[in-house]
């Protein structure tokens, strides 16, 4: 009993320090709350609601392989035959 007690001002110092972080990550989900999230919703998740935008395309965020990005030229050689570099016994060109 005396070793642990020996540590208590540690102890408290750092219930103190996890008080204090945790008590600002709570105002901050307040505030984010209250401030971000619940105007996002009375104004663009009401207006999706109602049909006042235009309806979600999952191809407009969807990862553009790179022969649809604009702009790229994509140079590539694509080796036919059994050559040094494919060590399989079936002579297709895959592993």
């Amino acid at each position: 009993m005396v070793l642990l007690s020996s540590f208590w001002p540690f102890y408290q110092f750092l219930w103190t320090v996890f008080f204090v972080i945790m008590f600002l990550i709570g105002f901050w989900c307040i505030f984010m709350f209250f401030m971000y999230i619940i105007p996002i919703w009375l104004t663009s998740g009401l207006m999706e609601y109602f049909g006042k935008t235009k309806p979600f395309d999952p191809e407009e965020v969807r990862r553009k392989i790179m022969t649809e990005q604009e702009g790229v030229e994509l140079l590539f050689s694509d080796p036919k035959g059994s050559g040094p570099f494919l060590h399989s016994h079936d002579n297709h060109g895959h592993h």
